[in-house]
C-alpha cells in the first residue's frame, strides 16, 4: 500500500510541477530544409536515401519548369533576413554564383572537398558544383537524320532550319545561362548577332526544357536546344529524339553542373552539413548517373563506369564571367525575343 501511495503521489508531484525526467519524453527528429531546382523525379529518390540513412527528415521545396531556378532564388533573397531554407540544391551554376556574391550561402568543408575541381567550387567554398549536364542540340530522328542534323550553334541560323527550332526561353533556367555564354564566347556583338539571326528564323519558345523536348518528339517541331537530360528522359519514354552537342563555333559545348551550399544563418546547420556531405559524395553522383538524367560525375573513380554518359567536348568556360554576362544577356534576349 505504500509503495503504491508513493508511486501515485509522484505522479500527481509530476503533473502538478512538470518536472523534469518524471516522464520520458520523445525526441525531437533532426529534420533539413533543402530548395531544389533539380528535377522532381531525380532529386526526390535521392533526397529519400539520404533521408534513410541518416534519419534526418528532409523538407524539400521544388519548383515549376516554367520558372526553373529563379522562382526559389528569389525565395531566398527574400527570406535573407530570416532564411526558411537550411540547403540550395540547383540544377545550374549562375544564380548559385550570384547567391555567394551578395552574401547568402555560407563555407563548407570537409576531406571529400579539400581537392575538390576548382573549376567547380567557389574560392571561399561557399558551393560547390557536381553531376554535369550538356548543352544540347536534340532532334527529331524521324524528321531529320543524324548526317543532317545540326551540330553548331551556327548551323541553326541556316535558312534551311527556319521555323523548325524551338528553344526555351531564356529568362529561366539552364537557357539563360547558355546565351550567357554566347556573349562570354563570342562578344556582346556576336550574341546579340547571333539572337537576331535565331529571331528572324523563326525560332519558338517553349516555357522550359523539357517542354520544347516534347515539342520535337511530339512533330511540333523539328530541333531545339536543351541539356542532355532532358534528352536521355525523352529516350527512356521512347521518343525519336537524338542529340549532337550544342558546339559553339568547333570549341564545344556548355556544360553545367549541378551545385549546391549552405544558406547563410540557416536554422539547422548541422543537419544542412550532413546533407551536403551526401550530395558532394560519390554515392549521390552514382545515383544521379544511373537515374534518367544520366548526369555524368566529377568523382573522377566514377568516370569508367558512367563513360557513356560523359560530355566528349566541353566549351573552355569562366563560369564567374558567364553569371557576369548573365542579367544582360537575359534582358537582350528578352527585347530581341519580344513580339
Amino acid at each position: 500500500m505504500k509503495r503504491l501511495y508513493n508511486s501515485v503521489w509522484i505522479g500527481v508531484l509530476c503533473a502538478a510541477a512538470g518536472l523534469v525526467g518524471c516522464a520520458k519524453k520523445t525526441p525531437t527528429q533532426e529534420s533539413v530544409v533543402v530548395y531544389v531546382s533539380v528535377d522532381q523525379q531525380v532529386s526526390e529518390p535521392i533526397l529519400a536515401e539520404f533521408e534513410k540513412q541518416t534519419g534526418v527528415k528532409v523538407l524539400a521545396r521544388y519548383d515549376t519548369e516554367a520558372s526553373k531556378t529563379v522562382g526559389l532564388v528569389q525565395r531566398l533573397r527574400s527570406e535573407a533576413a530570416n532564411p526558411g531554407a537550411d540547403v540550395f540544391w540547383s540544377g545550374e551554376i549562375f544564380h548559385t554564383i550570384h547567391l555567394a556574391r551578395e552574401g547568402l550561402l555560407q563555407p563548407y568543408q570537409n576531406t571529400t572537398t579539400q581537392d575538390w575541381p576548382r573549376l567547380f567550387r567557389d574560392e571561399k567554398r561557399l558551393w560547390y558544383g557536381f553531376s554535369l549536364r550538356g548543352r544540347v542540340i536534340a532532334y527529331n530522328t524521324t524528321k531529320v537524320s543524324p548526317e543532317k542534323a545540326p551540330r553548331t550553334l551556327e548551323d541553326i541560323l541556316k535558312p534551311e532550319w527556319r521555323g523548325r527550332v524551338v528553344m526555351a526561353r531564356p529568362q529561366f533556367g539552364t537557357t539563360g545561362g547558355d546565351v550567357a555564354s554566347w556573349f562570354v564566347h563570342y562578344g556582346q556583338d556576336k550574341a546579340k548577332a547571333i539572337l537576331a539571326g535565331l529571331k528572324a528564323n523563326d525560332i519558338r519558345l517553349a516555357d522550359g526544357n523539357s517542354s520544347a523536348v516534347r515539342m520535337v518528339a511530339t512533330g511540333q517541331a523539328d530541333v531545339c536546344f536543351t541539356d542532355t537530360d532532358d534528352v536521355y528522359a525523352g529516350q527512356r519514354n521512347g521518343w525519336p529524339i537524338a542529340m549532337n552537342p550544342l558546339d559553339q563555333a568547333g570549341d564545344g559545348s556548355l556544360v553545367i553542373p549541378n551545385t549546391a551550399g549552405i544558406v547563410k544563418g540557416c536554422p539547422n546547420p548541422i543537419a544542412a552539413a550532413k546533407l551536403m556531405e551526401f550530395l558532394l559524395s560519390e554515392q549521390q553522383e552514382r545515383l544521379q548517373a544511373q537515374s534518367d538524367s544520366h548526369n555524368y560525375p566529377v568523382h573522377m573513380e566514377l568516370h569508367a563506369e558512367f563513360d557513356a554518359y560523359a560530355i566528349i567536348w566541353p566549351l573552355e568556360v569562366n563560369y564567374q564571367k558567364v553569371a557576369d554576362a548573365l542579367p544582360e544577356a537575359i534582358r537582350i534576349a528578352g527585347e530581341i525575343f519580344k513580339d
